[in-house]
């Protein structure tokens, strides 16, 4: 296991090499610049801005001094922000989109598991009924329109006794947990969705194997059944999925977090591109390409924990 995971670790290296690589090609050769702006800088400024941020120097050599800073932690300096490195930025925006994302995966995960157990053991009840109707609800609706259906649900029109919106509409409010919960429900709704409708039927399956049928011809209780026997080979379609679950909801930052006006790294991402922010915008594909691979490893290794049989 342990030269699997380096070989695993030494191989994401030119992964994420090529992936700077492309990124970084894209944003200079894309036609404009990040000093574009609607009143024309004079020639001597904007020379002074180029020589500044090495953008007057071939773009190879760009692309070594990049990976060089790089390689030494270092993000680089904003272009848009002054006097700020995309380090500080990422530090200050970090906390917002982890205390979001990573309370809402875990409760994505148990409440997905939950509900598509009691639909796979309800097969074909109203529960069963309930939990596929949830799933296709949150799989359908897109989080820019199940967002705002939330601020309207819970900030509008459902009043707290103070005569206030039961939950803020936005904002980060320094960490109070009632700004969290609306963004925390948007991505638990999304993502237990997809979790509850493939555990539902990876049980399903689980369930009809010989060995189910053995351990109720012995007189097991279904309880102990599915606790026991059934739902840890049918935790393993939930395990494949759960790499894409964290990518996605990274990347569902983007647009959870412009709606409700939260200052994490979705809301870098987009000024980012906006202002055409090089620097920033690399430094964020950085770190969620170092995501990507680092969660789709975890979910590698958990496959061996599940099924003894797997060897790498």
């Amino acid at each position: 296991m342990l030269a699997y995971t380096l070989r695993r670790v030494l191989w994401s290296v030119p992964t994420v090499l090529a992936v700077i690589t492309a990124c970084f090609l894209l944003l200079h050769l894309t036609p404009g610049g990040p000093f574009d702006t609607d009143k024309r800088l004079s020639a001597a400024v904007m020379a002074n801005l180029n020589a500044r941020y090495h953008l007057d120097e071939p773009l190879w050599q760009q692309y070594i001094r990049y990976l060089g800073a790089l390689l030494h932690g270092d993000l680089g300096s904003s272009f848009r922000y002054a006097d700020w490195s995309v380090n500080e930025l990422v530090k200050k925006a970090a906390p917002v989109s982890l205390g979001i994302g990573g309370l809402s995966i875990p409760l994505a995960v148990l409440l997905g598991v939950a509900l598509g157990t009691l639909a796979a053991v309800r097969r074909n009840s109203a529960i069963d009924h309930a939990v596929m109707s949830l799933g296709n609800l949150g799989n359908v609706l897109p989080p820019f329109v199940l967002g705002p259906v939330l601020v309207l649900g819970f900030a509008i029109l459902l009043k707290s006794p103070d005569g206030n919106g039961l939950f803020p509409a936005g904002g980060w409010g320094e960490g109070d947990w009632r700004h969290r919960v609306l963004p925390v429900a948007l991505l638990v709704i999304i993502n237990m969705a997809a979790i509850a409708r493939v555990m539902r039927g990876s049980l399903i399956e689980v369930l009809s194997g010989n060995f189910i049928r053995t351990a109720r011809a012995k007189g097991l209780p279904a309880r102990t059944i599915v606790l026991r026997h059934a739902l840890r080979p049918a935790l393993m379609p939930v395990v494949s999925l759960l790499g894409p679950v964290c990518i996605s909801s990274i990347t569902a930052a983007v647009v959870t977090e412009s709606v409700f006006a939260l200052p994490g790294l979705g809301q870098l991402v987009v000024n980012g591109a906006v202002n055409r922010d090089y620097t920033l915008v690399l430094g964020l594909v950085v770190l969620t390409t170092v995501c990507a691979v680092l969660f789709n490893l975890l979910v590698d290794l958990a496959y061996a924990w599940l099924d003894p049989r797997i060897r790498y």
